[in-house]
């Protein structure tokens, strides 16, 4: 006899099951920058993108010009060694840079009002340029100077006059745009901020919500702020996009000494495990932080041992749920990518076919029997491959 809840079940279709499952990621998972490449403002020009993705290129054939050099360095296996040394070489010449901030803190200094008021003005030329050559990264923006720095009208400064130049030079706002607000040690900061970005869209003519911003989490105090605050992102009124953890100011606040100031100490896996925590399904995107170092040479032994050392890294941010990480430097772009294709193209076969299973109602691979809320985290990892890969 049929009963009940097997009639209803036939109804059921695909999307609608998933969509019903508890809890896990949401099932739409909209495309991410794997990385945020920050450039002093000083230093951006029209061809910023493009001479990273030569640098990067240069790089690469001379020091990982075969798959198998690859496979050898990054530990990879033979037949995943091919199609990510593929995807590297094209993602360089193609898009070498998915989100690029024009940095006006800690990266640029503290500079006479007069000279970076001239770099707000050519920064945003060189953003217009791109724009124009179609060579602007799908993400970017800048980072202003903080406001618990003691001069917040510096910081609404440097952002109005960029946003003004660059409007005026490109006709309108292109897409993709985002600030970065950095040390926040008080919430009110983020009100005072948010009110800014408010103001700023009024005075520019902008659709209301235009303007929206990352916040850096780079203190002690930040990480309990965003413990102790109950409704963060609801009271910011959607202007928070993202959340992207700062190393370096973190592990200083803490005290840690200068060689264990790096991105896979536990310390900064649990400041990273309260941003996750805390911003789980609010649709606020989650950063690690960055390697500050470059290659002490060309050769072969320091620029592998970089390579080497920054993959590690990143396979540490990806393993515990950070898809998007800070690069400084044009080699992070062999090593962010080779590690990132490698880590999505390694499991996808199988996730599919454990989907599958599931969809089928039978066993996976191996006999496995996933949960409903595992079945919608693979379903979460497929579409997030999908777009780191595409």
């Amino acid at each position: 006899m049929e009963t009940t809840l097997t009639g209803l079940d036939r109804l059921l279709d695909r999307e609608a099951r998933l969509d019903q499952l508890e809890p896990g990621p949401p099932r739409e998972i909209a495309w991410q920058p794997v990385h945020t490449v920050y450039v002093p403002a000083d230093k951006v020009t029209e061809r910023v993108v493009s001479d990273w993705g030569h640098a990067a290129t240069e790089l690469l054939h001379k020091h990982l010009f075969t798959p198998t050099e690859l496979a050898a360095l990054f530990e990879l296996d033979a037949d995943l060694a091919t199609p990510v040394h593929d995807r590297l070489r094209k993602k360089l010449a193609v898009e070498p840079i998915e989100d690029l901030r024009v940095d006006f803190e800690d990266g640029y200094g503290v500079r006479d009002q007069s000279e970076e008021d001239g770099h707000v003005e050519s920064a945003a030329a060189a953003i217009a340029a791109m724009r124009a050559a179609q060579t602007l990264p799908r993400r970017w923006g800048l980072r202003v100077k903080s406001f618990a720095d003691g001069d917040p009208q510096r910081s609404v400064r440097a952002l109005d006059g960029f946003l003004t130049a660059v409007v005026k030079r490109a006709g309108e706002l292109p897409r993709g745009f985002t600030v970065t607000f950095p040390k926040v040690l008080v919430e009110a900061h983020l009100g005072q901020f948010v009110r800014c970005l408010e103001a700023l869209e009024t005075a520019l003519g902008f659709e209301p919500r235009t303007l929206r911003f990352e916040m850096q989490v780079e203190a002690p105090q930040t990480v309990l702020m965003l413990q102790r605050s109950a409704d963060l992102v609801a009271s910011l009124g959607g202007r928070l996009a993202a959340a992207h953890f700062g190393v370096f100011d973190y592990t200083a606040a803490i005290g840690l000494p200068p060689h264990e100031q790096r991105l896979d100490h536990p310390a900064c896996d649990y400041a990273r495990n309260v941003m996750q925590t805390v911003f789980a399904g609010t649709g606020v995107e989650l950063s690690d932080g960055s390697l500050a170092a470059a290659p002490a040479s060309e050769s072969a032994e320091d620029v592998n041992g970089l390579l080497r050392r920054h993959s590690a890294l990143v396979r540490h941010s990806l393993s515990n749920g950070y898809y998007q990480g800070w690069d400084m430097h044009p080699s992070h772009l062999i090593s962010r990518y080779a590690t990132v294709y490698a880590f999505h193209l390694a499991l996808y076969e199988d996730y599919l076919e454990r989907v599958r299973a599931w969809e089928e109602q039978r066993e996976g691979v191996g006999g496995v029997l996933d949960e409903p809320a595992t079945i919608k985290t693979l379903v979460a990892a497929l579409a997030r491959a999908d777009h780191a890969l595409c």
